[in-house]
């Protein structure tokens, strides 16, 4: 029977306990982080869009970092947008500085009308490096 191994970052913050998940889960040599959004250490949203976009990248950061990984070693990204039309440019801009250049991973955005609050949401699998 397979164990779930969850994975946390060091400063968890407080959308984990109160909706009850975890931050990532390992499978063998891969990590499926659960997905982050743009909160603050309390739970709260960050209410700059762009600011808010990349307190995501920050807090799915420290989950990848948690589990032995980088951005370099996530192979799959899927995205949630309140407004992807009016969102995808401060998305973009935000990505770049975070993901770098290529090879990029492979990426699905999806439009929704909900994100407990948030505007933007994102997911990743990550494949854990191989220590040598």
């Amino acid at each position: 029977m397979h164990v779930r191994e969850p994975i946390f970052p060091a400063n968890r913050h407080a959308l984990y306990e109160a909706h009850k998940y975890s931050a990532a889960i390992r499978s063998g040599d891969l990590i499926f982080v659960s997905g982050q959004v743009g909160s603050r250490d309390d739970g709260s949203q960050e209410p700059d869009f762009e600011k808010q976009v990349q307190l995501a990248f920050d807090n799915l950061n420290a989950v990848l970092k948690a589990a032995g990984c980088t951005l370099r070693d996530v192979i799959d990204v899927t995205t949630f947008h309140t407004d992807p039309e009016r969102q995808v440019e401060t998305v973009m801009a935000v990505r770049e500085r975070n993901i770098g250049a290529a090879p990029y991973p492979n990426w699905t955005a999806v439009g929704v009308n909900w994100l407990a609050g948030f505007d933007f949401e994102i997911k990743v699998i990550a494949r854990i490096p191989q220590e040598n």
